[in-house]
């Protein structure tokens, strides 16, 4: 189980059932942060200058989870992998996990600087803050998305962002996603595939990130390859779920040798490092070239190295001679759950001088009441008039239980989600029957040139639209 992978098991049994726990009530929506289009879902909302309007809510407010305790599942499964447990449904948010990909592209912004900048420092700098953003959206996102069932796919175009992307879940057991996307205007490229390793720690959950992810500027012939930070989720035993992202994350230009380095820091004691990154870019003869430091929920800097270390010397030397009075971190015993979250109220220390690389979106007035969606993401699962007779039938917009589930249907949303797990089990029992292998449709094994390690690469074609071969996964 992961909270922010949403990798479960098809391997249910009655202790988990969604139907043996009663679904809470729901929240009440404040009536003036309704759909602002006008529009009911299906029905998208065309703007003056010809551009679509993306719903900015969901059908229905999401549910109370105050009911229900993590822990009270995690108990009965100690001992066992945690990719093969089936957590009820109470604890999803209404996406799949390859939607939840699929918002790498809200700061998509960010790609399209780095195509433009002739600098390649400048490039690197862009690149950097785009994986940084590429976790932004994560944070409050304590609902896990819908594990993909095999052979699941999602599509998303957005021609006023200009490009187009696809995933597909190219493996169930271990689960693998993979995806693709590219610029409308040819100029980037954007791959990879993920495999998250989970372990459980008693209080909290971890996903170690396994999968590298690519992004090719062609303009300037370069390729850059990363691999996320590891997520943790806090508290699952008790009190309120908080999550981090720390580890280090090595951005390497395999055309100029230049790498970004970037260290998320773990919370440390009393919440002093909580969301903070920090690192630099170096040129292939390990030259420090710029200094990097933020907040992953917040925003990311730059500045030259002799600035950086002169402001930090100066900041020490200011700490040993100001006498600290007496506060509230001073008075916390030793003994405290140093797993609560750190009440940390705090906003990044700007260095004079530095420049502004990203900063984190807005996130709509309800998204409270939305599963603490980004704008973007709460357009994710929308179902246009008409996408139903162009989308492959495995696109995750045609779920039933996430559908169901987004519309407010829990107890509908908890029996299509058994069906489609038994269904998909049937189906692998059948395969084995029969000595079918299971084949993907849309990428294959293959080595990522950059690395020269173990890829999933996009086999083309999809955006032909022919889908006659598709498995019948809902």
């Amino acid at each position: 189980f992961d909270f922010y992978t949403g990798f479960d098991s098809d391997n249910s049994s009655g202790d988990f059932s969604e139907a043996n726990h009663k679904v809470p009530e729901m929240l009440d929506l404040d009536p003036h942060q309704s759909n602002r289009t006008g529009k009911h879902n299906g029905e998208t909302e065309i703007q003056e200058n010809g551009i679509k309007r993306h719903r900015t809510s969901l059908p229905a407010p999401m549910f109370s989870r105050s009911d229900f305790s993590v822990w009270s599942i995690l108990k009965k499964c100690i001992g066992l992998e945690l990719s093969k447990i089936t957590m009820p449904i109470v604890f999803n948010e209404p996406l799949s996990f390859l939607q939840r990909i699929t918002e790498y592209m809200e700061h998509i912004y960010l790609i399209n600087k780095a195509c433009s900048q002739a600098d390649p420092l400048e490039r690197m700098q862009a690149v950097a803050a785009f994986a940084v953003s590429a976790v932004a959206s994560q944070w409050e996102r304590t609902g896990k998305p819908f594990n993909p069932l095999l052979g699941e796919t999602y599509e998303l175009t957005r021609e006023d962002l200009g490009f187009r992307f696809i995933s597909e879940q190219v493996s169930h057991h271990p689960p693998i996603s993979a995806f693709y996307s590219e610029g409308l205007n040819k100029d980037f490229i954007f791959h990879g595939s993920i495999y998250p390793k989970l372990k459980f720690w008693g209080k909290s959950i971890e996903a170690e990130p396994r999968g590298t992810i690519t992004l090719e500027l062609l303009k300037h012939n370069e390729a850059y390859t990363w691999t996320n930070p590891t997520c943790c989720v806090h508290n699952v035993i008790i009190g309120k779920l908080w999550l981090e992202q720390y580890g280090v994350v090595e951005i390497v230009n395999h055309s100029t040798g230049d790498k970004c380095v970037l260290n998320f820091k773990p919370c440390g004691l009393f919440g002093k490092e909580l969301h903070r990154v920090e690192g630099y870019i170096q040129d292939k003869h390990r030259k420090k070239l710029c200094v990097i430091y933020g907040k992953w929920t917040e925003c990311l800097w730059c500045t030259d190295p002799t600035t950086y270390e002169t402001y930090k010397k100066s900041e020490k030397r200011g700490g040993e001679q100001k006498k600290k009075s007496v506060s509230e971190e001073d008075n916390k015993s030793e003994n405290d759950e140093v797993d609560d979250m750190p009440e940390v109220q705090d906003t990044v220390q700007f260095i004079p001088g530095s420049k502004l690389l990203w900063r984190i979106n807005c996130r709509p007035p309800n998204s409270s009441q939305m599963y603490n969606f980004t704008s973007f993401a709460v357009s994710l699962n929308e179902l246009e008039k008409g996408m139903e007779a162009i989308l492959a039938p495995t696109d995750c917009r045609l779920r039933p239980d996430i559908r169901n589930m987004e519309n407010g249907n829990m107890d509908v949303a908890s029996k299509e989600k058994e069906r489609l797990e038994e269904k998909q089990r049937a189906a692998r029992k059948e395969r084995a029957k029969d000595e079918v292998e299971w084949h993907t449709r849309w990428f294959h094994q293959g080595t990522n040139p950059y690395t020269g390690t173990p890829d999933w690469l996009y086999s083309g074609g999809y955006f032909d639209r022919n889908f006659s071969d598709c498995p019948d996964i809902y």
